[in-house]
């Protein structure tokens, strides 16, 4: 029917194409019409209509595949297709269509609303526009539906911006990626306890789809959650207890609320320095687990990372279960964690430790290191004139930063794969220097009285190719098999200070 709110003043819309339908949108509703991006990132737990997001201008936006909206077995997007983006009540949003139409000039008398009967659930479909004596059929989109199709995502990234604002600007903050399922999620570093490899895990009357079953970890039985199924990724075919790991698949174990959670992720990847206003709102379109979405870091030479809110996400009684069933399950265990902390307060203060390989594996303070990043050396430039040891320049989001090629400093062999090659970025002053390592493998808390002096003969000076002989301390650690290894504690400000002697030019 005729559209009898509808004013006398002509309408402007935008048209696109999506097959063999063309819609439209009020004009006023359009902020810009962008091609498909180069880097479309999947959102865990979303609905099958949200294709992905992007980022823009500092902006994340959620592009919703119209054609899904309508037909769930509808095509996944073409790199051909169109992305207009919808700016909404302060809400961004990305419509996904596949060919740009045109600017309509509209009188009301062409314009009809559809009617929904009370009690109805609204499609997102407003109405229509007849053009060219009704030969033309223009579908009329609402725009307050196209957001709400099954959140109210305004909300959330209102909320979200307003507890960013809380936030000190300008504090370094510091977070750890990881993958799973082909994405990239970020812990914040307080939440993290330890990160290590995956130990046998023993079986649990909680095991889930969910929770493997559990570990032992410092006397206390720990549960450890299947990330990939957290976010639907994947769903195991076999128990926990009779799974097979990968190489690089890690469990990193986080402190929520009261209660200690292991996470078993694909790969832990780099240590990643930022800002807190450079966590951007996702104004989500799913109501799973929406809470634990605490934002998106865009970088450069990352790509699109979720920063996770690790306080939310496990409803208060899936902790409990988690906490209390295990605990009373397996009392012995809560014994034996009662007679740690004990020895624990005794023995004093504990400290974050990286271990990294080069050649042998060593240990360094977590808080000596700024980040972790991926050696690409595709964007290292090499200037005229620098040491052997010095591998390039790098331009680290705007900031140069002189890599040391570590091997070569201490005349050991080039490392023939640098697959798993990293670099810890230190920075002293205004100075900033990345430390090319074999890989990294892990980060644990170890207590202050595991950390010795140097044996002698660990530091002989005569030793050629072994950085231990600059290293006077050491630190005892767990291994996978319950021995204990030995590594050497490295110590940046040293290096630094030796750089500095034989790279005078770039330190002054």
């Amino acid at each position: 029917m005729p559209d009898a709110s509808a004013t006398s003043v002509t309408e402007l819309f935008g048209s696109f194409v999506l097959g063999e339908d063309e819609f439209a949108l009020p004009a006023s509703c359009f902020r810009e019409v962008v091609n498909y991006p180069d880097k479309m990132t999947t959102l865990p737990l979303s609905p099958k209509f949200l294709e992905g997001i992007f980022t823009l201008r500092g902006s994340v936006i959620p592009v919703v595949n119209l054609g899904r909206v309508f037909d769930t077995s509808a095509r996944s997007a073409l790199p051909t297709d169109k992305i207009a983006i919808l700016d909404y009540q302060g809400v961004l949003v990305g419509i996904l269509f596949h060919a740009t139409g045109e600017i309509l000039r509209v009188r009301p008398e062409q314009r009809s609303t559809l009617a929904y009967n009370d009690g109805d659930q609204g499609g997102v479909v407003a109405g229509t526009i007849l053009l060219n004596h009704g030969a033309r059929l223009v579908q009329v989109l609402d725009p307050d539906a196209l957001i709400r199709i099954e959140n109210v995502p305004q909300v959330l990234a209102l909320q979200s911006a307003d507890r960013l604002a809380r936030r000190t600007h300008g504090e370094r903050r510091q977070c750890v990626s990881f993958c799973v399922g082909g994405s990239a999620f970020a812990f914040e570093m307080s939440a993290i306890q330890e990160i290590i490899r995956v130990p046998e895990l023993q079986a649990s009357v909680l095991n889930s789809a969910l929770c493997l079953g559990r570990i032992n970890f410092r006397g206390s039985p720990v549960a450890v959650v299947d990330f990939a199924t957290l976010l639907n990724a994947a769903t195991p075919s076999v128990a926990g207890a009779e799974r097979s790991f990968g190489a690089d698949q890690r469990i990193i174990v986080a402190r929520i609320d009261d209660a200690t959670i292991g996470f078993l992720v694909d790969s832990v990847n780099n240590i990643v320095n930022f800002y807190s206003e450079e966590v951007m709102p996702i104004p989500l379109l799913s109501k799973t687990r929406t809470g634990m979405f605490g934002g998106c870091l865009s970088k450069p030479d990352l790509g699109d990372i979720f920063f996770l809110d690790h306080q939310q996400i496990f409803s208060s009684n899936e902790i409990k279960e988690m906490r209390n069933g295990h605990a009373n399950l397996y009392p012995k265990d809560e014994e034996v964690l009662n007679k740690l902390q004990r020895q624990d307060a005794r023995r004093g203060q504990r400290k974050v430790y990286i271990t990294f390989a080069l050649e042998n594996s060593y240990a360094v303070e977590i808080k000596q290191v700024r980040e972790i990043i991926d050696f690409t050396s595709g964007e290292i430039t090499r200037p005229p004139g620098v040491p052997a040891f010095m591998y390039g320049m790098l331009n680290l989001r705007q900031q140069m930063v002189s890599v040391v090629d570590l091997r070569s400093l201490y005349g050991m062999a080039p490392l023939q794969d640098t697959s798993k090659a990293k670099i810890l970025v230190v920075d002293r002053g205004d100075e900033c220097y990345g430390l090319m390592v074999d890989a990294v493998e892990n980060i644990m808390t170890i207590e202050d009285s595991r950390r010795f002096g140097a044996p002698k003969m660990m530091r002989n000076p005569n030793a050629q190719g072994d950085p231990r002989t600059e290293m006077d301390e050491v630190i005892n650690i767990d291994n996978d098999d319950g021995s204990q290894i030995t590594l050497s504690v490295f110590q940046c400000d040293r290096l630094i200070e030796r750089l500095s002697r034989e790279m005078p030019a770039l330190a002054a």
